[in-house]
């Protein structure tokens, strides 16, 4: 199972763009509610765990390695994030 992250740019009246990531659907409201209008979707992924989805929103940006000493980041997601629009069961045979 994987929940569905959303990287967003944003102008927002700003000089300089800046990115938000967070999880798509309910979740990421709370994040998504800070961008302005003009913001716009420029990737999405799927993930089961923190350390996942950000492993490959740092492999997307070219930064290396994502690393941490934070147990919890590479735990699955819990079990009641599962089951909106935000996710999706993945065959693992």
């Amino acid at each position: 199972m994987s929940l569905l992250h959303e990287l967003w740019k944003d102008i927002g009246g700003e000089q300089y763009p800046y990115e938000t990531f967070c999880l798509a659907g309910p979740r990421g409201a709370n994040a998504r509610s800070l961008l302005s209008p003009t913001a716009t979707l420029i990737w999405s992924v799927q993930a089961d765990s923190h350390f996942e989805a950000m492993s490959k929103y740092y492999t997307y940006k070219g930064w290396g390695e994502y690393t941490t000493e934070d147990e919890w980041d590479s735990q699955p997601y819990p079990r009641e994030w599962y089951g909106g629009s935000d996710s999706r069961e993945l065959d693992n045979t």
